[in-house]
């Protein structure tokens, strides 16, 4: 799964390449699921089945996803610091 069109171009509502480097070390489901272009609703459910293509950390009643967990699963190389 990409952010981009065939055309290379972000599609409307997807994250492109260089919001997709900004986010900070975890990010919500919603900002997850925009990143991988699916919904927040199909993100928590494919979180609830066990199938979410990105390792996640529940802490309480929220669940955080690690950033560098998503780069690699979209095959994008963070910047090291």
């Amino acid at each position: 799964m990409t952010a981009q069109d065939t055309d290379g171009q972000a599609s409307a509502g997807a994250m492109g390449l260089e919001e997709l480097l900004s986010l900070p070390v975890t990010v919500n489901v919603v900002t997850a699921a925009r990143a991988l272009g699916i919904s927040p609703n199909k993100a928590y459910q494919l979180i609830r089945d066990g199938r979410f293509p990105v390792r996640t950390l529940p802490l309480g009643s929220t669940v955080r996803v690690p950033t560098a967990a998503l780069w690699e699963a979209l095959g994008v190389e963070g910047t090291h610091v």
